[in-house]
């Protein structure tokens, strides 16, 4: 038996690439130049340093230190029956103003009627409330925020994740609870935080 022929469709005509085929060698160079072009166009964003850092020397803190209060520091301060302010001063042998975000109390009066104390030591008149303009309560971020705007802070905080965002900030100290007192790491002239 013979090979049984195929009958070619009417007016049918051999495949052909077309011009703006990608596997076209120019094709994939003029291709090459536009990704070019675009990565020579973008704008190189540096951050700019702060001018209050020498090194990583924070020359902006200075008596009286405005300390950021979070929220689970005022809560371990009540367990371990720490009065918030004169426990900084003992810390720091110096004036200390805790300042306090609308999110933190925010976040205080989402914690409900088992956090009565914590809600009334954050409305004491030593306390400077400093507002927020942005959206939501999340006291992390606004905290964050708030210290690589303005270098001028210390943050109280016992909160890992937190700490472990701050460290990355250069010249911010943090302030947090140890045996039953406070210590402030990355700050040299606390002289009256416990040496490990």
């Amino acid at each position: 038996m013979g090979k049984v022929k195929k009958a070619r469709k009417f007016a049918e005509m051999k495949r052909m690439i077309s011009a703006r085929d990608a596997r076209i060698k120019k094709n994939q160079d003029k291709a090459e130049e536009k990704k070019k072009k675009k990565e020579e166009e973008r704008v190189k964003h540096v951050p700019q340093v702060s001018s209050a850092l020498f090194f990583q020397y924070n020359t902006q803190l200075g008596p009286p230190y405005h300390i950021l209060v979070d929220t689970n520091f005022i809560n371990f301060s009540i367990q371990n029956k720490l009065d918030i302010v004169q426990s900084m001063m003992d810390c720091l042998y110096a004036k200390c103003v805790p300042c306090i975000t609308d999110c933190v109390v925010g976040e205080l009066e989402k914690l409900g009627s088992r956090f009565r104390v914590a809600q009334r030591i954050a409305k004491d008149p030593r306390f400077d409330r400093l507002p927020c303009m942005h959206k939501g309560t999340y006291a992390d971020d606004c905290l964050v925020n708030r210290v690589t705007q303005h270098k001028c802070y210390i943050v109280a905080t016992c909160d890992r994740d937190l700490k472990r965002r701050l460290r990355k900030i250069p010249g911010v100290p943090i302030m947090y609870i140890s045996r039953h007192r406070y210590s402030i790491e990355r700050m040299p002239e606390a002289y009256g935080a416990p040496r490990n």
